[in-house]
């Protein structure tokens, strides 16, 4: 670990770029009050390791012990760590920590190089805070046994997390680094704020459905300058089991001494109260459809040839207006869509985030054009006579395209609707890229 810092007679400050000088009487060392092990502690030390400003990692540092003393108290009324002590007083939040660390330098090269890029910069350390790191230590630390485990809590925190992932997972699919084309302390907030969780409850099955994610992540642990604070990173294999980890229970009051009595029937122990039923989606409560969704998706899967005469007719057979509602979107940036790639990633993103309505959904994504922009229309058939409000609310992509339901009285829509199941092409005139399925 680095040794203390000695800072020049001035010491500077960088505000959006610009140096600002205050008198310094003594020479004093950067000294950061955490353990070793801390990731909130780790944003400042590698900070340094890309500025050269030399911060000193106390000794013998205890959790629970070091925060409690009156001088640490002094520092941060809350006892919260790291605290960084500097010539001008100390700092707490570890975020605050890791700017003045990498603004101790002139120039320091992990703000951007232009006021747009350092806005940007700041942009995802704030989205890093409040969606990445909140969302993970939410889910974590109540199966860790730092809280009490609740089921249907967890469920929406799991679904915020995976939306914040997912909005990091189409930005990345890209960009190698957040900012710019090199690393900057949003890369190294971001990366230590999703190691605890690629170390701890981030496993493989969870990860892979953001694959930009994934190789970011393992491409910013595994520069030099932050395997030399944060080691070898694995991830992990299992998330922990709440079950193992039972919130310790009140004492029990000590029996005072009893006179002996007559031996009474052992009474029947009480039935432990039945777990509350998880509560039910509204689409569930609808009446039921004579429309069986797995049906017709398997219908769709299996037709192989003849796909007009047997999957389409089937599936207007099979169609309920009661029961479901048909709609077009179309997505309203479409001039944005100048890379194929790019555009194909952003579609996949989209349908990955939809997989909470898989029960109550199918949908077709059509990547229009032979050449940039490309156009992207979707027909989806949602359970119920208006798009579900849980999809709505979670689905942060939705607001992104223009929704409008299918009249099915009108024969050059329900065509429409056909051509898009189908596949069909050219479609209005166009070649397709790619068509995409959410079955």
């Amino acid at each position: 670990m680095n040794a203390h810092v000695i800072l020049q007679p001035t010491v500077t400050h960088l505000d959006l770029g610009k140096q600002v000088s205050t008198d310094c009487c003594a020479a004093m060392a950067l000294v950061l009050h955490s353990t070793n092990n801390n990731k909130n502690a780790s944003k400042a030390l590698i900070a340094a390791e890309y500025t050269g400003v030399k911060v000193q990692l106390v000794k013998d540092f205890q959790m629970g012990v070091s925060n409690k003393t009156p001088e640490f108290i002094k520092m941060n009324p809350i006892g919260k760590v790291p605290v960084l002590e500097t010539p001008d007083g100390p700092v707490f939040e570890s975020n605050a920590i890791a700017r003045y660390v990498a603004k101790s330098k002139p120039d320091s090269p992990l703000f951007g190089s232009s006021l747009i890029e350092y806005a940007q910069i700041e942009q995802w350390n704030d989205f890093s805070a409040t969606e990445i790191d909140a969302n993970i230590a939410r889910w974590l630390y109540p199966r860790l046994g730092y809280g009490i485990h609740i089921p249907p809590a967890e469920e929406a925190v799991v679904a915020a997390l995976k939306r914040a992932l997912g909005a990091l997972n189409t930005h990345l699919a890209s960009n190698t680094y957040l900012v710019g084309h090199s690393i900057t302390l949003a890369d190294i907030i971001m990366g230590c704020n999703l190691s605890i969780g690629f170390r701890m409850i981030l496993t493989k099955s969870f990860t892979k459905e953001f694959p930009h994610v994934e190789r970011y992540f393992w491409t910013v642990v595994n520069q030099p300058n932050f395997c030399k604070i944060l080691g070898e990173v694995k991830q992990a294999e299992s998330i922990p089991d709440p079950q193992s980890k039972k919130p310790m229970e009140p004492a029990k009051p000590k029996a005072e001494p009893k006179k002996e009595v007559k031996k009474e029937e052992p009474k029947p122990q009480e039935e432990e109260a039945a777990p509350k039923p998880k509560p039910k989606n509204p689409l569930d409560l609808l009446p039921p459809s004579p429309m069986i969704l797995d049906d017709w998706k398997r219908l769709y899967s299996n037709t192989k040839t003849n796909f007009r005469e047997v999957a389409i007719k089937g599936f207007w057979d099979m169609y309920d207006p009661e029961g479901y509602s048909l709609w077009f979107c179309d997505y309203k940036y479409n001039d944005e869509n100048t890379v194929s790639f790019v555009t194909l990633n952003k579609v996949g993103g989209f349908l990955q985030r939809m997989d909470l309505a898989r029960k109550y959904a199918f949908g077709k994504m059509l990547i229009i054009g032979s050449e940039a922009p490309f156009k992207v229309k979707g027909l989806w058939l949602f359970r119920g006579k208006e798009i579900p409000k849980f999809v709505m609310e979670e689905v942060y992509d939705m607001e992104l395209y223009e929704w409008k339901q299918v009249d099915i009285n009108d024969e050059a829509q329900k065509e429409r609707v056909s051509q898009m199941i189908e596949d069909y092409e050219p479609f209005e005139g166009e070649a397709l890229l790619d068509a995409k399925c959410f079955k």
